[in-house]
């Protein structure tokens, strides 16, 4: 079995099986970026800085265990489809929102 078959969308953008190195901290970054785009539009709440700091901290330490598994399983697409579903929904949310005033 080929393993370049077998990579995800963004592990193969990113040429993880030619410059892995590289590769794997561009997909780092991605599942970074996205989950942080997912807390946010999904579960965040006002809180004091240090909760923040804190919370996305835990948040980076979590994304290196999913960049492992985002090589051959798609993790990081489906943080994508979840962003564009939260995007999609505060969208509509406030389009509501104005529409009752």
């Amino acid at each position: 079995m080929n393993v370049l078959e077998r990579l995800s969308f963004f592990a193969s953008l990113y040429d993880v099986h030619d410059h892995p190195e590289r590769g794997m901290w561009l997909l780092y970054i991605t599942v970074l970026l996205l989950a942080a785009l997912v807390y946010r539009l999904g579960f965040a709440r006002r809180l004091p800085l240090l909760k923040n700091v804190i919370i996305y901290g835990l948040l980076a330490l979590g994304c290196t265990i999913l960049t492992f598994f985002a090589v051959f399983l798609p993790v990081a697409e489906g943080l994508a489809v979840a962003a564009l579903v939260l995007i999609i929904y505060k969208i509509r949310l406030r389009q509501a929102k104005e529409g009752e005033r």
